[in-house]
């Protein structure tokens, strides 16, 4: 089981550099591996539910909910397949494109006078489910963070299940879920 959780805050893009290097905590593998399948109902199912339970428990610490983003949720099935697919759990893309600078090719800056985003990971036996993983998030002061960020507007949550690959994953079966934060004004 791992999680991991990033966040870039309105600032220069310097500064969020600094910031996405600083909360990038997972190790990244380069590896080959087969191919990860495309989301089924049961895998959209399990984001749609999660976003549901982030806004319930956002509401119950007086946020805002967070409105479901097309755009977001391509960034975040993006890098869920790519890393079922690769064999590695880590902020950066494979290549080593910073977690941010890859969100922000489906989720951009440009025309915004202010942009931050953030990401929550998390990966586990291929049961893991909603609820399952936002317990895991809760109980992690930097996901938990993230999660009650009052400056966040927009989600994209993706879960992607996998036969298994060697590296990281071990070659058993497991689900990894990668929830995206946006805010643009």
């Amino acid at each position: 089981m791992g999680l991991s959780s990033s966040v870039c805050m309105p600032m220069s893009m310097t500064m969020i550099r600094r910031l996405s290097l600083a909360f990038a905590f997972a190790t990244l593998t380069l590896c080959s591996a087969p191919a990860v399948a495309g989301v089924d109902a049961q895998q959209r199912g399990l984001d749609l539910t999660l976003v549901r339970q982030i806004n319930a428990f956002r509401t119950s610490h007086g946020l805002a909910p967070l409105r479901p983003s097309p755009a977001l949720d391509a960034a975040a099935l993006e890098h869920s397949r790519e890393m079922a697919r690769d064999g590695y759990f880590a902020h950066s893309s494979r290549d080593g494109l910073p977690f941010w600078r890859r969100i922000e090719q489906f989720y951009a800056l440009r025309g915004y006078a202010s942009w931050s985003v953030g990401e929550n990971l998390a990966w586990a036996a291929p049961s893991l489910d909603s609820r399952s993983t936002l317990e895991l998030w809760l109980g992690s002061r930097g996901h938990r963070a993230n999660l009650l960020n009052p400056r966040w507007r927009e989600v994209g949550v993706a879960a992607v299940h996998s036969a298994g690959v060697p590296q990281i994953f071990g070659g058993d079966a497991f689900t990894v879920v990668t929830a995206d934060f946006g805010a643009r004004t």
